[in-house]
């Protein structure tokens, strides 16, 4: 949990950065852009390697020194004095913040038994992160100056690393019955080769496809969300208090989105404990699917309804992130749990970032419903993926059946 909210604290304040970054002179909106980007790049494309390093050195040692390295690149980022420093700052993050979600995930499917509560825990405090990073960051911003407040924000991740140095748990409690160890992989090509063919030799294949297409959709939808809303004829005439004023209601509409999605993700968790997660996959997917269609046509209703569906919205999109966490677990052998989650995320935070080039090219050359539709087809071709994998449940590979999380 505390890694998770950390990596998300560090990620979403460098928006908020990018406001001050931009009174500088010299940083053209391009380039403001391609600085971010070059930060955000290896935190999704390091997912895969991450994931080799947590099978080969144990998922616990490779998240303390997340936690380190991630704090040390902001203390790098309060000393940067040109936008080439504070773009080697970011890449620095970047890299360090890759790990994470392949070692963390690893780390739960490995130590937890009943691992959709702990994951529903687990997304409960990105979420946290995700609200709590922008929001510290912009209160910071008004007293201090950004190099002060970036260095601020590296402390909790220093605490961080004492904490963990300190806590003493079994990290493979789960996975006795699995003959899982810690660590010790072989970290070479012929064995990384050789566990990436055994995994998509397998179910895990309906499991990657199932989670690039998740990924897409919810970047798809993320990524222009507030603009939508923002856009709306709902939303004009919506006035704030005095003290809120210079924000947009639009803005306030999302956040309650994601906080929502705290709730969905906790539900989500507990439900993958009483239902197979196949089938919990394939209902969420078609929920989605039908959420997205309904848009345009409840959008037109008025606030009220916008309101309600916007709950809607964020319990369903962020519970279903349990399910398919669990299921990477239930179809991956524990001793490539760190690679699994590594194509995994590479999946959701690499591939699924294509569908912002491809959503923002629909929603800027045809219409609205057309940007929803798009995302409907995602959910649904998620929806076929994940009810191949029901159709399948008990006879593919790597099943465990000794999981409680299998359980109807």
């Amino acid at each position: 949990m505390l890694g998770h909210g950390l990596v998300h604290w560090f990620e979403m304040s460098i928006p908020i950065f990018l406001v001050v970054w931009r009174t500088d002179p010299g940083a053209s909106v391009v380039l403001a852009g391609i600085v971010i980007a070059l930060g955000y790049v290896p935190f999704g494309l390091g997912s895969l390697p991450g994931g080799v390093l947590a099978d080969r050195f144990g998922p616990r040692r490779l998240i303390l020194v997340c936690y380190g390295s991630m704090s040390v690149a902001f203390l790098v980022l309060s000393l940067a004095d040109s936008m080439l420093t504070i773009t080697l700052a970011l890449i620095l993050w970047g890299i360090a913040a890759s790990v994470y979600h392949p070692a963390g995930n690893s780390l739960i499917s490995t130590g937890a038994t009943h691992r959709g509560t702990v994951f529903a825990y687990h997304g409960i405090a990105g979420n946290v992160g995700i609200a709590l990073g922008p929001f510290t960051t912009a209160t910071l911003l008004v007293f201090f100056d950004w190099q002060l407040v970036a260095a601020l924000l590296a402390v909790p991740g220093l605490f961080a690393v004492l904490y963990g140095l300190r806590l003493d748990f079994d990290p493979t409690a789960a996975t006795e019955a699995e003959g899982s160890v810690e660590a010790g992989t072989p970290l070479t090509v012929p064995t990384f080769l050789a566990n990436s063919k055994r995994l998509f030799a397998s179910a895990f294949v309906l499991v990657f496809a199932l989670v690039t297409f998740e990924g897409l959709f919810y970047r798809g939808l993320l990524t222009f969300f507030p603009e939508i809303l923002h856009d709306l004829p709902a939303m004009e005439g919506v006035e704030l208090t005095a003290g809120l004023r210079g924000f947009a209601p639009a803005e306030y509409v999302f956040v309650g989105l994601l906080v929502v999605g705290m709730l969905g993700q906790y539900v989500g968790g507990k439900l993958t404990d009483r239902i197979s997660v196949e089938r919990g996959l394939v209902a969420f997917f078609i929920i989605l699917a039908a959420l997205a269609l309904a848009f345009v046509p409840v959008s037109a209703l008025g606030l009220g309804p916008l309101l309600v569906y916007c709950v809607l919205f964020g319990f369903f999109l962020f519970a279903i992130q349990p399910f398919y966490q669990v299921a990477v677990a239930l179809y991956t052998p524990a001793d490539t749990r760190g690679l699994s989650y590594g194509y995994t995320f590479l999946a959701e935070f690499g591939f699924g970032a294509t569908s912002v080039a491809l959503s923002g090219f629909v929603l800027g050359s045809f219409s609205l419903a057309a940007y929803f539709a798009v995302l409907a087809g995602f959910a649904l071709v998620a929806a076929a993926f994940s009810l191949v994998l029901l159709l399948g449940r008990g006879r593919f590979e790597f099943m465990s059946r000794s999981n409680p999380d299998t359980a109807d």
